[in-house]
C-alpha cells in the first residue's frame, strides 16, 4: 500500500480499515478525496483484501463534512465562470463514490461520529452502514445555500424513498443514530465502545463468504437495479451460472449435502 497523509491502513487479517485522518474537525477535502480513490483502485486488484471498513479518525466525529472553505472557493470561482461545474464529466468526489460502490469487495462505514454532508454523502456509497449513538448524519446543505454535490440527492432518495428523503434534505435536518436506524439510513446503531467490534465481527463474515458470489451479487444489486426486469432477470442468470462454474460452489454444495446443520448455519 502506498503512503497516505490523510489515511491511516491497518490489517485484520483480510479485512483492511481505513480511518480518515484530518484534525481537528475531520473535514473531507481534495487531497483526502484523491488518496481514497487510489485506495480504492488498489483495492479493486488485491484479492487478499476481502473487506474495506471506513472509519473516522476524530473522536466523535465520521467527517464533520466537506471543507466549506475549499467550496466556497469554488463558489467564488463559479460565479465568474459559467462554465465551472457544467457538462457531462462528472467530478471527483463521484468519481470516488461510484469507484468505493463498484468495489468487488463489501464496504463498510464504521460512523464512530457525526457524518453530514460529504460524510453522509460517503456513507451512503457503501454497502453496510453501522453508526455509533452520539453522533449526527444529514445531508444539511441546504442551509448554506447549495445542495448535495456528490450524489447524496439520488443515493437518499433511492434508499429512503422520496418523502423521507425529500424531508430530510429540504429542511437540511439532521438525525441521530437511533432514528437514523428506524428510518433505515444506517443499518445498526450501537454504543461507541461496541461499534468497532460489531464492525470486525460483520467484516470477519462477509470476509468468509466466496469471493465471487459477493463480487456478482454487488454487480445484480447496483447494475441490475438500473435496468428494467427483464434485462436485469437475464444479467442476475448469467451471474448466476457463472457462480455454478465456480469451485467454490462445487466445495460449499458438497459440504452442505454432508452437513446437517440448516443452511443459515453455514
Amino acid at each position: 500500500m502506498a503512503d497516505y497523509t490523510y489515511l491511516q491502513l491497518r490489517r485484520e487479517g483480510p479485512v483492511l480499515i481505513a480511518t480518515m485522518h484530518n484534525p481537528p474537525r475531520n473535514f473531507l477535502n481534495a487531497p483526502m478525496v484523491e488518496e481514497l480513490r487510489a485506495l480504492a483502485a488498489g483495492i479493486a486488484e488485491d484479492p487478499e483484501v476481502r473487506v474495506l471498513v471506513l472509519t473516522g479518525g476524530a473522536e466523535g466525529i465520521f467527517i464533520t463534512h466537506y471543507d466549506v472553505t475549499e467550496l466556497s472557493g469554488v463558489s467564488d470561482a463559479a460565479r465568474t465562470r459559467d462554465s465551472i461545474g457544467t457538462g457531462p464529466e462528472l467530478h471527483a468526489m463521484h468519481r470516488l463514490l461510484l469507484a468505493l460502490q463498484s468495489l468487488p469487495q463489501p464496504v463498510i462505514a464504521a460512523i464512530n461520529g457525526t457524518a453530514m454532508g460529504g460524510g453522509c454523502e460517503l456513507s451512503l456509497a457503501c454497502d453496510f452502514r453501522y453508526m455509533a449513538r452520539g453522533g449526527v448524519i444529514g445531508l444539511p446543505e441546504v442551509r448554506v445555500g447549495i445542495l448535495p454535490g456528490a450524489g447524496g440527492m439520488q443515493r437518499m432518495t433511492r434508499l429512503l424513498g422520496t418523502a423521507k428523503a425529500a424531508e430530510l434534505m429540504l429542511l437540511g435536518n439532521a438525525v441521530d443514530a437511533d432514528t437514523a436506524e428506524r428510518i433505515g439510513l444506517v443499518h445498526r446503531a450501537v454504543a461507541p465502545e461496541q461499534l468497532m467490534p460489531e464492525v470486525l465481527a460483520l467484516a470477519a463474515e462477509l470476509a468468509n463468504r466466496p469471493a465471487l458470489s459477493i463480487a456478482l451479487i454487488k454487480q445484480c444489486i447496483l447494475q441490475g437495479s438500473e435496468m428494467p426486469l427483464i434485462d436485469g432477470l437475464r444479467f442476475e442468470q448469467e451471474a448466476f451460472w457463472k457462480t455454478m462454474r465456480s469451485e467454490d460452489a462445487a466445495r460449499l454444495m458438497r459440504a452442505y449435502l454432508k452437513s446437517e446443520r440448516p443452511l443459515d448455519q453455514l
